[in-house]
């Protein structure tokens, strides 16, 4: 099933177009990176797909009802609450969505997030790891079917790393579509079922990781990024 489609895409800044006539499908349960330089489009891309930013050209069409209270989204800056502990966070944000939680529904979900222990200590106290995994939560408070994450795991350990890791792979065998942007090949790898690559604003490359390695003859994912941007480098 179809969850959306963006077609045409273009986002501009000034006299600079950041989106170039992107097209785009996300589907029912995969998992999606979207990989690319800094400064590529990806997050802005996102943003307009979540509705965050306004397209200056082409369309987004949506293939389910509600579709705004079906997003959960966790952008890469991190805002909670001050003063508020990790279950209010999660009870004030899913009032935002008229969700009541209820004690079984935050039992669950603390839970899965592996944050029933640090359920009263307040939000901006957590450690790095928490904090992604609180994020996480707040996405999933009203029970979404898609969800996006920008760089989930950016400045984590490795041990936090492989909890977010599970976590994301939990929640999509529960059914949710999750894209991610990441600048780790490695864990775009271990995660993603498709890709798609952006530079310069358009998309250059897209796929399931695994064939793309095997069409380009390259020995990993990273190998792929550096030859691909190495090409699009060699043509200007």
């Amino acid at each position: 099933m179809l969850y959306l489609q963006a077609t045409n895409l273009v986002k501009k800044y000034g006299n600079r177009d950041v989106v170039k006539d992107i097209n785009m499908n996300i589907s029912q349960n995969e998992i999606l990176g979207v990989i690319g330089p800094n400064g590529a489009g990806k997050t802005t891309c996102i943003e307009l797909l979540i509705g965050l930013k306004e397209e200056d050209g082409g369309t987004i069409q949506y293939f389910m009802e509600d579709f705004k209270n079906n997003f959960g989204v966790q952008l890469q800056s991190i805002s909670f609450f001050p003063r508020l502990s990790v279950s209010e966070n999660l009870r004030l944000f899913g009032a935002f969505y008229k969700k009541n939680v209820n004690k079984y529904e935050m039992k669950e979900i603390l839970s899965k997030c592996n944050l029933t222990q640090s359920a009263n200590m307040e939000a901006s106290k957590l450690s790095g790891g928490q904090q992604k995994r609180l994020a996480i939560a707040i996405t999933l408070i009203h029970d979404p079917k898609l969800i996006f994450l920008d760089e989930p795991t950016a400045a984590l350990d490795p041990l936090s790393k492989k909890e977010l890791h599970s976590l994301i792979r939990q929640v999509n065998k529960e059914g949710r579509t999750v894209v991610f942007t990441s600048h780790d090949m490695e864990e775009v790898n271990y995660l993603a079922n498709r890709i798609i690559f952006i530079n310069k604003g358009r998309i250059i490359c897209e796929g399931d990781p695994k064939l793309l390695i095997e069409e380009h003859n390259v020995a990993n994912l990273e190998s792929l990024y550096i030859k691909l941007i190495s090409e699009e480098v060699s043509e200007c």
